[in-house]
């Protein structure tokens, strides 16, 4: 009888410990102090199966150990035999990276009287707002971000700031500065025209000098959503964008290009770019091409997706609507025929676009990736692995990996279910310290 009872209570203990959050758990790694957990499912960003029964040992710095062994006696602290946690019902997976933003503008306003008001706002002002959006976008478990370009100098500050002694708690944001366009042509918002330069190398210095970590060019025009279609002739030629290319090599930076429309497509893949943008109306064989030359593709669903789902404040009718619907469906076709054929997918969401909300918006777009026919992992490992292994940044993250800097998210609702559960309670590891998040977020100011 004593046995039972005491069974019972060790039982009931469990229950109780499984049912706590990790936040009531797992200590916060320091310097010092490192953390081994076991988790029941662990995706490291780049395998295309999970491991199951995973270990991982980290402190303040980096990932020390990740596997379904037990880690080397060496790693673990010192008199240490079992994990400090262990968390068979959850789920680890690495921070979240946005490979397309831009921080110069609020995506979650859909007011456009408001949104053509905050764009007249001072680079300083703007920059302040981006500021505060940084916290917020680690307790959603984006950890990193790839800005996509703007001419009042706020993603650069931001990616200085992210490199400054004094670093605030925010993701790790690289930034191209103002894009390069051509003179009359889309883009005028966030670029500086290229007539402006006396050759690319002069454009690319110029930019170098600046602060930008990549360049970012913009060699087609966008969407005319009531046409269905790019209706307007590319503003670079292939020879132009290799030109950019070349120079930006020879200062070591890769580039990334926006591009929309077939014909535009084949000038960007013929130029060289690392990394489409968009990528509307690509072709098959573009796909091809892309996957032949090792180029990523970041499709951004959610700009359009947003249309649709706004068509009545947009004062978008039926025809218009059917238009952005046949794109969206041409898009998700062929982003599952590029995974199948192995092309390089790497997700962004272009927030600050109408509707595309900072960090939200980017959870958006994971959920669309997978609406398109990619598997959950499938999406994660876009989000994750597939920018640290191609996009040439600065710090290493985006895999659970040893040597990865110690960039987490711990959830007990598993994104392998559906992406949609990457907005359910979550607990995000960044540099040791430990947040947590519900289902419900202040959007304020995303």
């Amino acid at each position: 009888m004593v046995a039972e009872l005491g069974e019972s209570i060790v039982g009931t203990l469990k229950a109780r410990l499984q049912s706590m959050n990790p936040i009531d758990l797992i200590s916060p790694a320091t310097g010092e102090r490192r953390v081994w957990l076991r988790v029941g499912t662990l995706l490291d960003g780049v395998r295309t199966t999970p491991l199951k029964n995973a270990n991982v040992v980290y402190d303040r710095r980096s990932i020390l150990f990740a596997g379904e062994d037990l880690p080397p006696r060496e790693l673990i602290n010192p008199g240490q035999s079992r994990p400090d946690h262990d968390l068979p019902q959850y789920t680890l997976l690495p921070g979240l990276t946005d490979a397309h933003t831009h921080f110069f503008l609020e995506g979650g306003e859909l007011d456009q009287d408001k949104r053509s008001a905050y764009l007249k706002q001072s680079p300083a002002e703007l920059l302040g707002h981006a500021r505060q959006r940084l916290e917020k976008l680690i307790r959603l478990g984006i950890t990193a971000t790839r800005d996509a370009g703007d001419k009042d100098g706020v993603g650069l500050a931001l990616s200085k700031l992210n490199s400054s002694v004094n670093r605030p708690l925010m993701p790790y944001v690289d930034s191209p500065g103002a894009a390069i366009h051509h003179r009359g042509r889309y883009g005028s918002f966030m670029a500086e025209p290229f007539e402006d330069c006396l050759g690319a190398r002069q454009c690319i210095e110029q930019r170098i000098k600046a602060g930008a970590d990549r360049i970012k060019l913009i060699p087609t025009g966008i969407i005319n959503f009531r046409k269905g279609a790019v209706t307007s002739a590319p503003q670079m030629s292939a020879g132009r964008i290799a030109d950019f290319v070349g120079a930006a090599k020879a200062f070591g930076k890769q580039t990334m290009a926006h591009a929309s429309g077939d014909a535009g497509i084949d000038h960007v893949i013929d130029g060289g770019v690392a990394s489409i943008e968009h990528g509307f109306f690509v072709r098959d064989d573009q796909l091809a091409k892309m996957r032949d030359k090792e180029m990523a593709w970041v499709p951004t669903f959610a700009p359009v997706q947003e249309q649709v789902d706004h068509a009545d404040r947009m004062g978008w009718d039926a025809q218009v609507v059917a238009n952005l619907t046949k794109i969206l469906d041409a898009h998700a076709v062929s982003l599952a025929k590029a995974h199948a054929m192995g092309v390089h997918l790497i997700a962004g969401s272009d927030a600050g676009s109408y509707g595309v909300a900072h960090g939200l918006g980017f959870i958006y777009e994971l959920e669309l990736m997978q609406r398109a026919g990619l598997s959950p992992l499938a999406v994660i490992n876009s989000a994750t692995g597939a920018g640290s292994e191609l996009l040439a940044f600065k710090e290493n993250f985006g895999q659970i990996r040893a040597g990865f800097l110690s960039r987490l998210i711990i959830t007990r609702h598993s994104p392998l279910d559906g992406i949609a559960n990457l907005r359910k309670e979550r607990f995000v590891v960044f540099d040791g310290a430990v947040f947590a998040t519900g289902e419900k977020v202040d959007a304020s100011g995303l």
